[in-house]
């Protein structure tokens, strides 16, 4: 299956060192090799930068380039492919993006559905893969629910019940963003690092490279990176439970759905 990556930050922040260990993983340390993707927002409000390739990370010259761009957002989604359904292919790469009620919003699938699901008005795969018909099924549940584009708390509780249905029918470990939040959803991996002052030094798990981020972040700088697996090895991830949901905001959790579907507000 696939590996995904997300940041979520108060300040905008890139995750360069972060997807340069990912990007390992894409080819090389890892069987993720059937492409890439990055979707970084603008920290502004100008929209999301897309980047994707349907080649492996870890030998892709546009890789190592966009690895290298500075791009700080306040929400940042990744991913790398190991194909089990649709072909090798551009239009097969995560992230996807859709515009939904004057909102660029993006998404990032890890797992494997069994079974179609069932088509929307509204929006319609491009390729052949079930991530993105998930993506275009959970914006059709949001157009069919009603839901208002500024109503986290409904949003939230929409994604996480859409969320928890897909994973009903496989593997449903999700990433979500409309560049303001970010959601994600444990069907079965995923694991989330804080970082704040304190800052310490980091070294990748997939490469012979560490950053010290008390020479690069604020006192006040808080980001929380969410991947598939750990990206360090000197740093305590956090696993999420199965049926685990999350919505960060400024790189603190929010909102929080417990795997009984409890939900809680941390503001």
């Amino acid at each position: 299956m696939c590996e995904l990556l997300a940041l979520s930050a108060n300040t905008p922040t890139d995750m360069r060192f972060s997807f340069h260990g990912l990007t390992r993983r894409g080819g090389a340390t890892g069987c993720h090799g059937d492409g890439w993707g990055v979707a970084s927002f603008d920290p502004d409000g100008r929209g999301v930068y897309l980047y994707r390739e349907d080649a492996p990370a870890a030998f892709s010259k546009i890789a190592a380039q966009v690895a290298a761009l500075d791009l700080k957002a306040h929400c940042s989604i990744a991913h790398i492919r190991k194909a089990t359904q649709g072909v090798v292919a551009l239009q097969n790469c995560h992230p996807f993006h859709r515009r939904w009620h004057g909102q660029e919003w993006v998404f990032a699938h890890n797992g494997h559905l069994e079974g179609p699901l069932p088509e929307t008005p509204v929006f319609r795969p491009e390729g052949s893969t079930d991530s993105e018909a998930a993506f275009c099924w959970i914006l059709g549940e949001l157009e069919r629910a009603g839901l208002d584009a500024e109503d986290e708390a409904g949003l939230f509780e929409a994604l996480a019940v859409a969320s928890s249905r897909l994973a009903a029918t496989g593997i449903f470990n999700g990433l979500i963003s409309n560049g303001r939040w970010l959601f994600a959803y444990a069907s079965t991996k995923l694991h989330r690092i804080t970082r704040r002052a304190p800052f310490a030094r980091a070294t990748l798990a997939d490469d012979d490279l560490s950053v010290d981020f008390a020479k690069l972040a604020g006192p006040n700088d808080v980001v929380t990176i969410v991947s598939t697996e750990p990206l360090t090895t000197d740093e305590r991830w956090i696993p999420l439970d199965p049926g685990e949901a999350l919505l960060l905001r400024g790189g603190e959790v929010v909102r929080h759905t417990d795997p009984m579907g409890r939900a809680t507000e941390i503001e």
